[in-house]
Parts: C-alpha cells; sequence; structure tokens
C-alpha cells in the first residue's frame, strides 16, 4: 500500500480545505501561538513531504535542513520573503503562492486608506467617539481634501499598482508611477499614466502608494531621503510590506508635521500596540495587516494553497510558482 503524504499547515484554513486535505494526506495542523513557535515547527516537519505556511512564518535555512522530505512549500500569501527561496531551490523544492486572488481586495484597501486619510473620516470617528464634537462646524473647521484632481504617485506597477491606478482613474486623480522600467507604452495609454524617477516621485504626488516586493534592495528604501522630497500637504499609503519604509523616520515626519498622513496597514513589527509612536498621532489610519481580507479573497486564496500544495505533491505544475 502506497504510504501517504505527511502535510503540516502552520496555522488552520477553511474547514472544506482541512476536509479535501484529511482525505488524501495526513495532516498536522498547528493550533496555539501565532506564527508557530521554530521549536515546534523544527520539530514537526522532519517527516513532513508538504508545507502550508503564512507569511509570517519564517521558513529559513535551519528549517529546510530539518525537512529531509519535503516536496512542497506552499505560502497562504502574495509575498514570499519569509521563505529562504534560494535555498529551498537548491533542495529541490517546490514553492508556491497565492498572487493575483488578491490583487482586487489589496487595491481595495489602498483606495479605502486614501479616501480615510483625506477626508478624516477616522479622525472624526474618534472625535465623536470620545465626546470632542461639541459644535456644528463653521466653514473653515475641520477641512479635508478632495481627491478628484489630486495627483497618486504609485511606486511599483506590478498586479496591485495597476488595480490601483484603474481605481484612482475612476475617481478622477492623475496618475504617474516608478517601476524598475517602464510599462509598455499601450499600457501606460491605458491606464493614464506617466513614468517618472524615483525622486519625482515623492515629489509630484499628493498621495504616494507603495506596492514593491520586500527584499534586501528595498529594505528601508522609504526613509528621510525620501521623505524629505515629499509636499508638506502629501500622504504616504503602504499596503505592501512593512519594513519598507523607515518607520521611525516616518514617524519624525507625521510628528512635525513634515507630510500631512499616513495610511498603513503593514508595520515594521508586527501585530503593533498602543505603545507604538504611531498610534499616537492623529493624522494616520492605521489596519491591521487586513489587505487581502475579504471572505471571497480568502476563499480563493485557500483554494490556490492546496491546489499548489497537491500539485507539488505529485510532481506536477503549480498554479502559481516561485
Amino acid at each position: 500500500m502506497k504510504r501517504k503524504f505527511k502535510v503540516l499547515l502552520t496555522r488552520r484554513l477553511h474547514d472544506f480545505a482541512l476536509d479535501k486535505l484529511r482525505k488524501k494526506y495526513e495532516i498536522t495542523v498547528h493550533s496555539g501561538k501565532i506564527p508557530m513557535p521554530k521549536n515546534r515547527l523544527l520539530n514537526l516537519i522532519k517527516d513532513k513531504d508538504g508545507l502550508i505556511c503564512f507569511p509570517y512564518d519564517s521558513i529559513d535555512k535551519q528549517i529546510i535542513n530539518s525537512a529531509k522530505k519535503l516536496k512542497i512549500i506552499s505560502t497562504y500569501s502574495v509575498g514570499f520573503d519569509h521563505i529562504d527561496i534560494k535555498y529551498a531551490k537548491k533542495k529541490k523544492i517546490k514553492i508556491g503562492y497565492t498572487p493575483d486572488v488578491l490583487t482586487n481586495a489589496t487595491a481595495e484597501l489602498t483606495i479605502s486608506l486614501m479616501l480615510d486619510l483625506l477626508r478624516r473620516i477616522t479622525e472624526g470617528d474618534r472625535l465623536i467617539r470620545k465626546n470632542n464634537w461639541t459644535e456644528i462646524f463653521g466653514a473653515y473647521d475641520y477641512v479635508g481634501r478632495d481627491v478628484s484632481g489630486k495627483t497618486i504617485g504609485i511606486l511599483g506597477m506590478g498586479r496591485i499598482g495597476k488595480s490601483v491606478a484603474m481605481k484612482a482613474l475612476g475617481l478622477g486623480m492623475n496618475v504617474i508611477y516608478h517601476n524598475r522600467k517602464p510599462m509598455p507604452k499601450k499600457m501606460e495609454i491605458f491606464l493614464k499614466s506617466k513614468y517618472v524617477s524615483l525622486n519625482n516621485l515623492f515629489k509630484k504626488s499628493d498621495v504616494l502608494t507603495i506596492h514593491i516586493p520586500y527584499s534586501r534592495e528595498t529594505h528601508q528604501l522609504v526613509d528621510s531621503s525620501l521623505l524629505s522630497k515629499m509636499k508638506k500637504t502629501s500622504f504616504l499609503i503602504n499596503t505592501s510590506r512593512g519594513k519598507i519604509v523607515n518607520e521611525n523616520d516616518l514617524i519624525m515626519y507625521l510628528q512635525q508635521n513634515k507630510i500631512q498622513g499616513a495610511g498603513l496597514d503593514v508595520f515594521e513589527k508586527e501585530p503593533i500596540n498602543k505603545k507604538n509612536k504611531l498610534t499616537k498621532l492623529e493624522n494616520t489610519v492605521l489596519a491591521p495587516h487586513i489587505g487581502s481580507s475579504t471572505d471571497e479573497t480568502r476563499y480563493e486564496m485557500t483554494e490556490i494553497a492546496i491546489k499548489n500544495l497537491i500539485l507539488g505533491l505529485n510532481d506536477k505544475k503549480l498554479v502559481y510558482s516561485v
């Protein structure tokens, strides 16, 4: 009788996925502290053929060396900087991820953070809940900013960046962008987007939104040298990865009103709590890393994660392979 493959999940998935996997494989699902403690991961992965992990799980060289039978790592995320890709490939381990399905959800959150910041919605919510709305506002009191007519600068014109551009055009915004290389002219015309240098992106944007992957090259790319080029009336949005932004530099610029505000879904160290200085600032809107957090998107991500796993275990081409 053929041996059943053994699979480790570092966190629970939808019931339909667990039911499907249990019919085919011997599965172990971690419950308890998130992320899964490294010692437990090292111990449990020793005899596993497949792994489904999440973006906060560090799948480093030590973990990979411990996984003597591992054939496939299927990550429940669009990012894969938490996996030692080069070493995994050296060990001939396939790596699957879930890119396309969360594009729209993340782009929608980006636009939501922008609208919230410019119209000061969350700030107003806090005002009311603290019982500080004591009189009807006059002509110059508590004013926000129009979105229409403003320039949105998109750092990284991949799937999510393009989706943000489409939505921004629908709001009447002007779109500029910076990428490793310009898009084809046809795509620039379609998205009514103009390629600019990195410095000009920060200089000319009313709203600067980040959509690049995290890597050694992009680690704290957005620091005081780039923030200093932004207008005092501009806003920064980050729904990509927290470590792309130097958080201390950003806090200083927000505290000193050198930029007008920031909308953040990601942070250098997660989760954050009320001790983080960002939580003390009125000119921030903070979300708990919910870029892909819609019912529809998370269901599709689960489907792709288990498809990648099953295909990898059977030595077939993955739906999405790194």
